[in-house]
C-alpha cells in the first residue's frame, strides 16, 4: 500500500507524511505526545551482509488519540514484518513512514511494537564491528522512531551479538546484564545462533540523534580519574601507541567534566563516560550520551604529532565532552538551531583546553582556530547564516559547516564581552537549569541574556546570527600637518548591497618601530571614529584587528600594507603578527596584494617565526599559495629556494612537534630529484628525520606523496607500503585509495566511476583520501574532466552520505585546481542546475569554488 485516508480534520490533513521529517509533522507530533520510551532489542549477525532484525517498543501518552499516527522509518515497506497496536495490527507504510490508523490509538497511554529488519544506511558496518551514527536525523534509516530532536525519549536496549571473546558493546546506558542465548537463525529454520544478549539500564531523556551502540571487535583501556571510571574502547594494534596517548585521553575526559560541572553549576547527568576510537570515522567526534565517538588517528597520535594536533585532540574531547550540557542535556527544539549547540561546545572547549596548555598563546589559538575558516565561507557568494531555516530534516545535515563552528564562537565571544563574563555565565546557568532535559530555542536563551545585557540584544542576533556575511571595513587616516595623525576611522560597507551593518568593537593595533599600541574602536554604525588616535605620531602601520578581535574583510591603507608586506616579521607580539597573517592572506585573495609578494615574505619570515603555531599557520598560508596561487614558471623559478628554506627550518626546529610540522610541508612540496631521492631513502629506512621519529602513518603518506611525483618504482613502492602495514584498518585504507594514485589516467578514472556506487563511498574519510589524490595540483591537468561528474553527485552524496560528506567532496574534488578550465566547469555546472536544487548545495559548490574563481582570474 502507499496511501492512506485520512479522517476530514485539519490535523490529519496536515500531517499527510511527506519524505523525510517535516517541520510541520515534528510540531505537530511534539504537542500529541509526552512520556515517550523506547525499547529496543536487535540481533546482529556476524557477518556483515546479513540482516540486523530488530523489534521496537514505543510506549506514550497522547492528548489526542482521535488521528493517525506517523513514524518515522524510512527503509521500505518490506523492511516492517508486523504492528501492533495497543492490539490492532493494521498500519500503512508511505514515503519512509509507518502510519497507524486513528482506530488503533487512544488518549492517553499507548504502546506501539513494530517488529522490522533494521535499515544499513545509518548502520556503519564492517567485516568484524559496526557503530551507529544517526546525526542530524538519521535513526529512522535504521529503526523505526519519531526522529526529530523535540521528542526526547528514555531508551532501553538489549543486543544480541555473536558469541565471541573478542566481540564488546557499548551503549548510552549501564550495561546491566549479559547471557548466552540461542537465537533462531534469519531464515527460521536451521542451527540456533549462539549469540550473547547485552542487557543495557534505561537512559535518561535522549533525542533519537544521540542514541548509539557500538559492537564488535575492540579491546578495552580502563581509568579512575576524580572517583570517576572512564573506558576506551579501540582497535589499534601497536601497544606502544595506545600506552604513549590512553593516559593524556583520560586525563582530558576529566579535565574537562570538572571544568564544565564548575561552570554550569550542574553534575553530569549521563552516569558512565565511555569513549570509543573508530577508524575512519567520519566526524572528529560525536557526542552521544555516555557513549562518545572519536577519529582514532585523531585520538591516538604518532610521536611526530605537532602542537596543533595536540591542541585539536584536546579541544576535540572539550567540545564533545561540553555537549553533554550543551546539546545532551539541553537540546535544539529543532535543526534550524543545531548552531547552538556547536557553539557552546565550541565556545567552552575553548576555555577548558586554555589550562592544560599553559605554554601556549591562547588568544592566538582562538583567532588562528576560527577567523581564517569562517572567512573562507563568508567571504563566498554562498555565504549562509548562522541560524537557518529548515523546513525538512533531510536537509539538516547541510547546515553543518564553519559558519557553525567558527563563526559563531567569535559572535559567542562578543556577545559575553557585551555582557560581562559573571553575568554571562549566570544567564546560561539559568538556561540550561529551566531546560534540563528538555529542548530550547535560541529565543529562550536571548530572553534570559536580554535581560542582563546592555543594549537589545535582539538587534545585535539580527546582524550577526540571522544575516550571512561580513563587512568590508576600511582604513581612512589622515595625516595632519606636523605629521602626526589628523584622522583615523574605519568604514565599514556591506558588499552585498543591502545596507547592513555589523555593530562591533575593534582592537585597533598601531605599531611603531618600538612598540605597539592599542587602542579601542566602536563600529556601530557606517563609520566609526579613532577620537583616540588624534594627535599621536604617524605609526608604521594600523591594523584594525591586530587585537585579534575585529570580524570582517579588512581593507588596509597603502602605507600598512606595504609596511607589513615586507616587514611583518619585525612585530614582536605573536597575535598581532598572527592578525597580520590572516589580513595579508585575504588581501592575496582580493588581489590586493600579489601571491609571489606573499610566498617570498612567509619564506623570509619562517626562520625567524618563533611561535609554533604561528610557525604551523605560515607553512600553511605557504603551500596553498604555492600550489593554487603561483603560475608553474613561478613554482619553478622558486623551487630551490623553497626547499632550502624548507629543509633548513626541519633541521633548526627543535622539538619534534616542530620538526613534524616543517617535515610535512616540505614533503608535500618537494619537486627537485635530490629532496625527493632524500625522501625515497627515508621511506625505506635508509636515512633517518634527525629528532623526528616517524609512525607508520607518516610512511603511509611518504609512499603516497611519491607515487603521485611517479618516482621510478612507485608501483612497486606502493605495493611495498602495503606488506609492511600491520593495523588491517590502515592497510585496507591504502588498498583502496591505491588505484586513485595510478599513473594511469584511465586506471585512476576507472576508481572514480566506482564511488557511483553508494556500497563503495561507506568509508568516507578514504574516499576523500582518494579524492584528493585524483586531484592533486600535479594531476589536475588530467582530472579536471573529472569536475563536471564528480558535482553531478553532489545531490545523491548529500541523500546518501553524512553531514559533512558533501562539502568535503566539493572540495576534494576542487582544492587541488587552479585553471580557467576548472573554473569554467565549475560555472557549467551552476549554469545548469535545475530550479529544484537545494540552495544549500549550491552554496556549499559556491563555498569551495571560491578560491578556485580567485586563483583563475
Amino acid at each position: 500500500m502507499v496511501g492512506i485516508l485520512w479522517r476530514a480534520t485539519a490535523w490529519a490533513q496536515s500531517a499527510t507524511p511527506v519524505a523525510g521529517v517535516a517541520f510541520e509533522l515534528a510540531e505537530q507530533r511534539a504537542a500529541n505526545i509526552g512520556d515517550l520510551r523506547y525499547g529496543l532489542a536487535l540481533t546482529i549477525p556476524k557477518l556483515a551482509g546479513e540482516p540486523i532484525s530488530g523489534e521496537a517498543t514505543m510506549r506514550f501518552r497522547l492528548k489526542d488519540g482521535a488521528s493517525p499516527l506517523v513514524l518515522d522509518f524510512g527503509t521500505s515497506a518490506a523492511h516492517v514484518r508486523a504492528v501492533d497496536a495497543n492490539g490492532h495490527g493494521e498500519f500503512t507504510w508511505t514515503d519512509g513512514h509507518i502510519v497507524i490508523p486513528q482506530e488503533s490509538l487512544r488518549t492517553g497511554d499507548n504502546a506501539i511494537t513494530v517488529r522490522f529488519t533494521a535499515g544499513d544506511a545509518s548502520l556503519n558496518r564492517s567485516a568484524d564491528f559496526l557503530y551507529t551514527l544517526f546525526v542530524p536525523a538519521r535513526t529512522h534509516l535504521a529503526i523505526p522512531c519519531f526522529d526529530q530532536p523535540s521528542l526526547k525519549a528514555k531508551w532501553t536496549l538489549t543486543l544480541r551479538v555473536p558469541r565471541d571473546a573478542t566481540w564488546q558493546v557499548v551503549g548510552n546506558g549501564e550495561l546491566q546484564s549479559r547471557a548466552d542465548v540461542e537465537v533462531k537463525a534469519s531464515a527460521g529454520a536451521g542451527v540456533p545462533l549462539a549469540m550473547r544478549e547485552y542487557r543495557f539500564a534505561e537512559t535518561p531523556p535522549l533525542s533519537t540523534y544521540l542514541f548509539s551502540f557500538v559492537v564488535g571487535d575492540f579491546k578495552v583501556e580502563t581509568a579512575v580519574r576524580n572517583g570517576r571510571t572512564f573506558r576506551m574502547f579501540h582497535r589499534e594494534t601497536d601497544a606502544a601507541k595506545v600506552a604513549r596517548n590512553q593516559d593524556a585521553i583520560f586525563d582530558l575526559h576529566a579535565q574537562s567534566l570538572v571544568y564544565l560541572e564548575r561552570y554550569t553549576a550542574i553534575p553530569y547527568a549521563f552516569g558512565k563516560f565511555d569513549f570509543v576510537m573508530i577508524p575512519a570515522f567520519q566526524f572528529g567526534g560525536m557526542e552521544h550520551a555516555g557513549a562518545v565517538l572519536y577519529n582514532a588517528p585523531a585520538m591516538l597520535l604518532d610521536e611526530s604529532a605537532t602542537q596543533n594536533q595536540l591542541l585539536s585532540r584536546a579541544s576535540t574531547i572539550a567540545h564533545e565532552t561540553a555537549h553533554m550540557w550543551f546539546g545532551d542535556l539541553v537540546t535544539m527544539r529543532w535543526f534550524d538551531d543545531v548552531w547552538m549547540k556547536e557553539v557552546f561546545a565550541n565556545f567552552m572547549a575553548a576555555k577548558i583546553v586554555n589550562p592544560a596548555f599553559p605554554a601556549v598563546n591562547h588568544e592566538l589559538r582562538f583567532l588562528l582556530s576560527h577567523y581564517p575558516s569562517a572567512y573562507e565561507v563568508d567571504r563566498t557568494p554562498g555565504a549562509n547564516p548562522i541560524r537557518q531555516p529548515l523546513v525538512n530534516l533531510s536537509e539538516a545535515g547541510s547546515l553543518y559547516g564553519a559558519i557553525i563552528y567558527q563563526k559563531a564562537p567569535i559572535i559567542m565571544r562578543q556577545l559575553e564581552s557585551l555582557l560581562g563574563e559573571e553575568s554571562f555565565r549566570d544567564g546560561v546557568r539559568e538556561y540550561l537549569a529551566a531546560h534540563a532535559f528538555g529542548n530550547a530555542t535560541w529565543s529562550d536563551l536571548i530572553a534570559r541574556l536580554n535581560r542582563r545585557a546592555p543594549q537589545n540584544l535582539e538587534i545585535w542576533s539580527r546582524a550577526w546570527v540571522d544575516e550571512p556575511g561580513r563587512p568590508t571595513i576600511a582604513t581612512e587616516l589622515e595625516v595632519a600637518g606636523d605629521g602626526r595623525i589628523g584622522r583615523l576611522a574605519f568604514r565599514q560597507t556591506d558588499d552585498g548591497k543591502r545596507g547592513r551593518t555589523w555593530p562591533q568593537p575593534l582592537r585597533v593595533t598601531l605599531g611603531y618601530a618600538d612598540r605597539a599600541e592599542e587602542i579601542a574602536v566602536q563600529l556601530n554604525e557606517s563609520v566609526g571614529e579613532a577620537t583616540a588616535a588624534k594627535g599621536r605620531a604617524l605609526p608604521l602601520y594600523v591594523l584594525p584587528n591586530g587585537g585579534g578581535w575585529a570580524y570582517g574583510a579588512f581593507t588596509l591603507d597603502r602605507a600598512s600594507l606595504d609596511y607589513l608586506a615586507g616587514s611583518l616579521p619585525e612585530i614582536s607580539d605573536p597575535l598581532t603578527r598572527g592578525a597580520a597573517w590572516v589580513t595579508l592572506w585575504e588581501s592575496m585573495l582580493n588581489q590586493a596584494l600579489p601571491a609571489r609578494a606573499l610566498v617570498e615574505l612567509a619564506l623570509n619570515a619562517l626562520p625567524r617565526e618563533t611561535d609554533e603555531q604561528l610557525t604551523s599557520r605560515v607553512l600553511g598560508y605557504l603551500r596553498g599559495a604555492w600550489w593554487r596561487f603561483l603560475q608553474p614558471d613561478e613554482r619553478g623559478a622558486g623551487q630551490a629556494k623553497l626547499e632550502d628554506v624548507l629543509q633548513a627550518g626541519l633541521k633548526a626546529a627543535k622539538t619534534p612537534s616542530q620538526k613534524s610540522a616543517w617535515f610535512a610541508t616540505l614533503r608535500d612540496t618537494a619537486m627537485r630529484a635530490e629532496t625527493l631521492g632524500w625522501l625515497q631513502r627515508v621511506w625505506e629506512e635508509k636515512e633517518a628525520v634527525p629528532g623526528l621519529t616517524l609512525a607508520e602513518t607518516d610512511y603511509v603518506a611518504l609512499a603516497q606523496g611519491l607515487a603521485v611525483r611517479e618516482v621510478a618504482g612507485w608501483s612497486e613502492l606502493l605495493a611495498t607500503q602495503l606488506t609492511r602495514m600491520k593495523n588491517p584498518d590502515r592497510k585496507a585504507q591504502l588498498a583502496f585509495v591505491t588505484p586513485a594514485l595510478s599513473a594511469d589516467a584511465a586506471e585512476r578514472q576507472r576508481w572514480f566511476q566506482r564511488l557511483a556506487e553508494v556500497d563503495n563511498r561507506r568509508r568516507e574519510p578514504w574516499v576523500l583520501e582518494g579524492l584528493h589524490y585524483l586531484h592533486h595540483p600535479l594531476r589536475a591537468k588530467g582530472s579536471v574532466k573529472l569536475i563536471g561528474p564528480s558535482l553531478q553527485m553532489v545531490r545523491e552524496i548529500q541523500r546518501t552520505g553524512d553531514i559533512f560528506f558533501p562539502g568535503r567532496w566539493v572540495n576534494a574534488t576542487l582544492s587541488g585546481h587552479a585553471s580557467g578550465e576548472a573554473a569554467d566547469a565549475v560555472r557549467q555546472f551552476l549554469a545548469t542546475l535545475p530550479a529544484d536544487y537545494p540552495v544549500r548545495l549550491r552554496n556549499i559548490v559556491l563555498q569551495n569554488a571560491d578560491e578556485l574563481f580567485r586563483a583563475a582570474r
